[in-house]
């Protein structure tokens, strides 16, 4: 008889729950169209209105446009753009607004009796 011990112990691997996602995992789609849409509504003013150069125009949409992308691609917290700028909004509605009564100190004077 083998002595060996056998383990029913699997490693699951960290791309497991990867699917339905792009480039291996790496991009959720909605970011993904969300990057596509912010770039292309920004960067086609940038490449077709602006009256400077091919040099300077490439400058530009390289500081203004790959950022933008970047964020748009990771998102913040875990959400994408629109769902957190929709959390914002919906904060700014729905928050409340604090009335505090002025309490005046009346150190010294006598309370008046009703």
């Amino acid at each position: 008889m083998d002595d060996r011990e056998f383990s029913n112990i699997y490693a699951i691997p960290a791309n497991y729950t990867d699917s339905g996602k792009l480039l291996g995992g790496m991009l959720e789609p909605r970011n993904t169209i969300e990057a596509i849409i912010l770039v292309g509504l920004i960067g086609y003013p940038e490449l077709m209105w602006m009256p400077v150069s091919g040099t300077i125009k490439l400058v530009i949409m390289t500081v203004t446009l790959l950022p933008i992308g970047v964020l748009s691609l990771m998102g913040i917290g875990g959400n994408s753009l629109m769902q957190y700028f929709s959390y914002i909004v919906i904060f700014w509605l729905n928050r409340r607004k604090l009335h505090l009564r002025r309490i005046r100190n009346k150190y010294g004077q006598p309370k008046t009796k009703k």
